[in-house]
């Protein structure tokens, strides 16, 4: 069987791209410099799976449900591996990112902002879990650069009587700030500078460019809500240092 017309322009674009990546990130000797290639091809593989697993599994809600549970564990797992693996931080992770996606989804669908269906559910819930998880992983990670950095301060304020949470309140209020720019600038920016890609694709799919519209303003919505909340959770979890942290990799 010959392979699809559209797949061999495809492939020849996506190494192109990986290419250029690596290229860039070696002559500018960046650590690391490899693992965009392979994030290129790990995503490709995987979104070769789920596509043939989702063909046979998107309209019954029971496999959804299952979907969603595995896209979460992973969402999670990877959140905590940024931030340094342990049982307490996974389960900062999980319960942070469950809390947001779940009030996120939570109120679209009670709101009847859109219809709770399996392919809605599915579709709005991959996208909350995987923002949730960067908005996360950014907490994290900035909170802890912030309290390694501002070191000499936090210990002045705990030499002075300053609970563990007070003495990082700011550092994590500012941490919480930083891991929000991202989506805020995406927000702000649609249809200016950004065309989302699940705007893009519901048009490609024959939906009606207002109808494409709302649906993607429900996702932004979803998106700020769950990250908002998930942030601050982070932070809740992290606030509370009493040694200096170990370095973030």
């Amino acid at each position: 069987m010959s392979p699809s017309p559209d797949l061999v322009p495809t492939v020849v674009g996506v190494v192109a791209l990986a290419i250029v990546t690596t290229a860039v990130l070696w002559s500018f000797r960046v650590p690391g410099r490899w693992s965009p290639a392979l994030a290129i091809l790990r995503g490709a593989v995987q979104l070769a799976v789920i596509s043939v697993i989702l063909t046979g599994v998107i309209t019954d809600p029971w496999w959804v449900a299952v979907a969603l549970a595995v896209m979460f564990v992973v969402a999670a797992s990877v959140a905590t591996g940024r931030v340094g693996w342990s049982r307490r931080g996974f389960a900062m992770m999980a319960s942070s990112i469950s809390a947001g996606v779940l009030v996120a989804t939570g109120v679209i669908f009670a709101t009847g902002a859109l219809e709770l269906t399996s392919r809605y559910a599915l579709a709005i819930g991959a996208i909350v879990i995987g923002n949730a998880m960067s908005i996360a992983t950014l907490t994290g990670r900035t909170f802890t650069t912030a309290v390694i950095d501002h070191w000499d301060e936090v210990e002045g304020w705990l030499a002075l009587g300053a609970t563990p949470r007070a003495s990082t309140l700011a550092l994590a209020r500012r941490a919480v700030r930083d891991a929000l720019v991202p989506a805020i600038d995406q927000t702000k920016t649609t249809g200016l500078v950004v065309l989302p890609g699940a705007f893009v694709g519901a048009i490609f799919g024959g939906i009606s460019p207002l109808e494409a519209g709302r649906f993607q303003i429900v996702v932004l919505a979803a998106i700020m809500a769950a990250g908002s909340l998930t942030a601050a959770l982070v932070a809740v979890w992290m606030g509370p240092v009493r040694a200096k942290p170990a370095p973030v990799r």
